[in-house]
């Protein structure tokens, strides 16, 4: 925007000077540090404007505008997020327009503030304005955090069913309710909500059909039998569109029909088998001729030409997903056929992408194999995209027929290709050239030629896969080793190359050592030559080679030795230790020793190809998942495998259903099922006794058996903390599909720093970071649920963290007259709280220990009786502030009876009917942990001071409920609980005395 348009654009009424003036005072800086001088004197004035707190609408307006301006250029603003939000309130719609346009853009959904928008969110969704609606619709949409989802999410499910509300306004609320549901599925009530969702299909306004279609769609993924009543409706839909074209031409482009909404509808209904009730399959066959018809027809737009086409290739992928006939198959073959020789980039695209549904879904070499020519030739095409759709293609069409002239023609492709599809196309030469393996030799010098081609951009999944498939082969170790070795002679050969060499030479050296040329000191001789030229990595294979030589070739003991000799002085630790021990080993007086270690390697467990891990990592599909994928019908059989247990169901993390693709017959055991693993749980005494540690510890075991070990190390700083949450594997599988979720809870919130990864290697440990702030007192605990995939089945696993409120108290230290002056200061009841209990053994150091552990400084010194204990501490809360905290321990050792007292003190108002309680679990151990208060009637602990406070609260009621916590007359058993802070249990207040 030029200046003259900035002038025109504020010259009205409302025009914002200050603002213009600022952004053309930052545009004539010529350096970053003026602009960060002219920035910081801004913030400074607006600061103090902020102070001053008489700002009018139009002020606060112009100075939240300028801090947008700032946050948009990168400088850091940390000032103005309130005033933003209360200038939501506004009644005039520039106010609030900036007020909302900073809002969605400096306050993130984990942002302190986020929760505090949601009055006005409400308030604009239900004014008489629709752009007061739009602005909050867009806000929540933009934030979209837990909590304001939470809160709004049903409401923008009414506006969005309400047919009261303006078409545009529930466009908006149901795209928004989109949004939602992708990032918290639990939030939308999808089988609850599907009749009214499902009658806005039927709506007359497009917009919002597009809006419900696209809801519908994402909600199918996971109800599939809920929302099967769709097909029908879109059925209808698409019939009245195309065949009887009822619409009117505002709802064209470029003379087609709503282009969007028919692909919209066209998609969806790939996502079910196809319809058998006669009307809908006479309908949907009327639709998708007179689509296919209109292939061949020209444009002089090509606006037109690109939505027809649009149209065209999306029905042709709904006859392809419906099995067509063969008649009908040959149609559109025939069709993609000539977009495939278009001159159009885009034509050539989609004809492509087509053709590699068309291949994964039937025979390729019946209904593409004339077109294969054609598919080489797109790997040559100067678009990229062209050129990647060419090569899912071909690794589509792949069978056992026509598996030498694809791989052959993609290694020679590889020779020039770029960059960004280079690595990609190594991983399905490989896959290719593995599943499709008919002749030992040929696989062997695929891999080969691939390995020395391909250099850096080849994984050690490669060359890991090459000795899996030559060590449990055993006709194929001679030809492998013996072409490797000649490879690794040449004078320049890639370093992958020399790490295959180096373990086959070394398993299978032997079996070529007849060879002309092949002797054990030229093997050697070969190997060694590369020694110094590579990687740490490589240098130590190397050496294990060379251990292994010894034990197979005596006759170069001398030579091997004498290299061992000069690497035991290296600077690398490892080539140092690996020389050392490698000495010692061919030093013994016997041979049993190297004979044992050197043995030859036994065939390798069947496990995935670690290869087709690594490219189902590089298939990125959207949110709306592909109802098929690259590659033949293997890979569509897993696909649908895992589409019919993901559906009917709603998404939990401690529920988890992801099956495995079955073993197929190939060859080589390309598909193979995985190593089962039976999970051992430890028993429930055992877990809470791992609990009760952690009650008393910051760090420690959560959890473990013989699958995962759960850690978990805290610290806290007065009302926040940091939880640190460690996942050890202890299997020799992977843990797949790896989440957890802590659930929302009243009182703490929780928030994630830094995310578990979706796998956990073998016999490896990650971890991941929460951050915790106790908003207020609470007696609930939250709970971690975790889940994964060990050895093909589903776990879960659920666990009660150790983060009680007790967690959020800092120890105090006081003097005795400062101890007994402020015990004196509160005056009794309700303040103050007795406890009487007569455990089975009185044992006060392990009690001045558990209160240690609770954060409460001990004082030694204060009571004068050295058997009793006292201790001070403060707790802390976003909400509620500090609470101090004074306890005193007595024990009677003659009558084996231990009295603590609790006093409380903060200022302000408080509610007269609230209790506060500690106590220190007593059992027939005696004092031992902390928990949650609970009492029954097999014990007789004298409780009587209590009951008779509470009576004072609750009308002389013998049983009083303080938040759930039942409280009984006389009675009790294992009492165990953390500090209950002032537990409301009425509503009557008073000033404190």
């Amino acid at each position: 925007m030029g200046k003259d348009d900035e002038n025109k654009f504020f010259s009205n009424s409302n025009s914002m000077n200050g603002l213009v003036n600022f952004i053309g005072e930052l545009r004539a800086c010529r350096a970053h540090d003026l602009e960060q001088k002219r920035v910081n004197k801004e913030l400074a004035n607006i600061r103090a404007k902020f102070k001053d707190g008489n700002l009018n609408g139009y002020n606060k307006k112009k100075y939240v505008a300028k801090l947008l301006y700032m946050y948009i250029l990168g400088f850091e603003v940390d000032i103005g997020h309130l005033e933003a939000v209360t200038l939501m309130q506004s009644i005039k719609f520039q106010e609030k327009q900036i007020a909302y346009l900073a809002v969605t853009m400096m306050i993130s959904e984990t942002h302190e503030l986020a929760p505090l928008v949601v009055n006005s969110l409400r308030k604009d969704l239900d004014d008489h304005n629709e752009n007061f609606n739009c602005l909050a619709i867009h806000a929540v949409t933009n934030i979209c955090s837990r909590e304001i989802c939470e809160m709004m999410a049903l409401d923008i499910y009414k506006i969005f069913t309400s047919t009261s509300r303006s078409s545009l306004i529930r466009k908006k609320a149901g795209l928004c309710l989109l949004r939602i549901y992708r990032k918290f599925p639990e939030l939308v009530s999808g089988e609850d909500w599907a009749p009214s969702i499902l009658k806005a299909l039927e709506d007359k306004n497009l917009a919002i059909s597009h809006a419900a279609i696209c809801l519908v769609t994402a909600l199918a993924q996971e109800y599939e039998e809920t929302y099967s009543a769709a097909v029908s409706i879109i059925v209808n839909r698409l019939h009245q569109i195309v065949v009887k074209e009822e619409l009117s031409e505002n709802n064209q482009y470029y003379h087609v029909t709503s282009p969007w909404l028919q692909i919209k509808f066209l998609r969806f209904l790939q996502y079910y088998p196809a319809p058998v009730e006669p009307s809908i399959v006479t309908m949907l066959d009327k639709v998708v001729l007179k689509i296919i018809s209109k292939a061949n027809e020209t444009h002089k737009k090509q606006q037109q030409t690109n939505a027809t086409n649009a149209v065209l290739f999306e029905a042709i992928n709904l006859v392809i997903h419906m099995d067509a006939t063969a008649v009908v198959i040959h149609q559109i073959t025939e069709i993609l056929g000539s977009f495939l020789a278009s001159k159009e980039t885009n034509q050539r695209y989609l004809a492509l992408e087509t053709m590699a549904h068309l291949a994964a879904m039937g025979d390729p070499l019946q209904t593409l194999g004339r077109f294969q020519n054609l598919v080489f030739d797109s790997l040559k095409d100067k678009d990229v995209s062209v050129r990647r759709q060419g090569l899912n293609l071909l690794y589509s069409m792949c069978s056992f027929d026509n598996a030498q002239a694809i791989v052959g023609e993609l290694l020679k492709y590889l020779d020039y290709s770029d960059h960004e599809i280079r690595e990609e196309m190594v991983l399905k030469i490989a896959i290719l050239a593995e599943k499709f393996v008919t002749e030992y030799t040929w696989y062997v010098d695929v891999m080969l030629k691939l390995i020395t081609t391909a250099g850096d951009d080849a994984s050690d999944a490669l060359w890991h896969r090459v000795v899996y498939i030559v060590t449990n082969n055993e006709d194929l170790r001679e030809y492998a080793t013996y072409t490797i070795f000649q490879a690794v002679k040449q004078p320049q050969c890639h370093e992958m190359t020399v790490k295959v060499g180096a373990y086959l030479m070394g398993e299978y050296g032997h079996v070529i050592v007849e060879a002309p040329g092949c002797s054990p000191y030229e093997q050697f001789m070969a190997l060694h030559s590369k020694f110094g030229l590579f990687s740490t990595a490589t240098r130590c294979l190397l050496l294990n080679t060379y251990v292994k030589f010894v034990n197979l070739f005596p006759e170069i003991k001398a030579q091997i030795k004498q290299v061992f000799e000069s690497v035991q002085y290296a600077l690398d630790m490892e080539l140092q230790q690996r020389a050392c021990e490698y000495l010692a080993l061919i030093d013994q007086p016997t041979d049993q020793l190297l004979q044992a270690a050197c043995a030859e390697m036994p065939q390798f467990p069947e496990k995935e190809s670690m290869l087709l891990v690594q490219l189902k990592k590089k298939v990125n599909d959207t949110e709306e998942k592909r109802v098929w994928t690259i590659g033949g019908k293997e890979e569509q059989q897993e696909l649908s495998v895992k589409r019919t247990s993901n559906t009917g169901r709603k998404p939990s993390v401690v529920q988890r259903s992801v099956k495995t693709s079955q073993p197929s017959d190939d060859l080589l055991g390309l598909s193979v099922v995985p190593e089962q693993v039976i999970q051992e749980k430890p028993t429930q005494e055992q877990i809470q006794s791992w609990y009760e540690h952690l009650l008393v510890n910051p760090n420690g075991i959560l959890y473990e058996d013989n699958i995962i070990q759960i850690g978990i190390k805290t610290e806290y700083q007065g009302h926040l903390g940091r939880i640190a949450v460690f996942y050890g594997n202890k299997t020799s599988v992977d843990l797949s599909y790896l989440e957890s979720f802590i659930e929302p809870l009243d009182g703490m919130l929780f928030t994630v720093v830094q995310p578990i990864a979706n796998t956990l290697p073998s016999l490896t440990q990650a971890h991941q970071m929460f951050s915790v702030e106790s908003l207020n007192a609470t007696k609930k605990q939250p709970v971690l649920e975790i889940a994964f995939k060990a050895g093909g089945q589903d776990m879960a696993i659920e666990l009660v963290l150790p983060v009680t409120v007790t967690k959020f108290v800092v120890p105090v230290q006081l003097q005795q007259e400062d101890f007994f002056g402020r015990w004196r200061q509160i005056g009794g009841p309700p303040r103050e709280v007795v406890a009487m209990f007569k455990p089975k053994k009185v044992d006060v150091q392990q009690a001045k220990e558990k209160l240690s552990g609770l954060g409460l400084e001990l004082l030694p010194a204060v009571d004068p009786n050295p058997a009793n204990c006292t201790g001070a501490c403060i707790f802390s809360a976003s909400a509620e502030g500090k609470v101090g905290c004074l306890i005193r321990l007595e024990s009677n050792t003659e009558h084996q009876v231990l009295r603590l007292t609790i006093a409380l003190s903060s200022d302000g108002t408080y509610n007269k009917r609230k209790c506060v309680c500690c106590f220190v679990r007593a059992d027939t151990e005696g004092i031992d942990a902390i928990g949650t208060f609970r009492m029954s009637t097999k014990t007789n602990i004298q409780i009587e001071g209590i009951i008779g406070e509470l009576r004072k609260y609750t009308s002389g009621n013998t049983h009083a409920k303080i938040k759930g916590t039942c409280f009984e007359s006389g009675i009790g058993a294992n009492v165990s609980s953390h500090l209950l802070w002032w537990h409301d249990c009425g509503s009557v207040s008073a000033k404190r005395p």
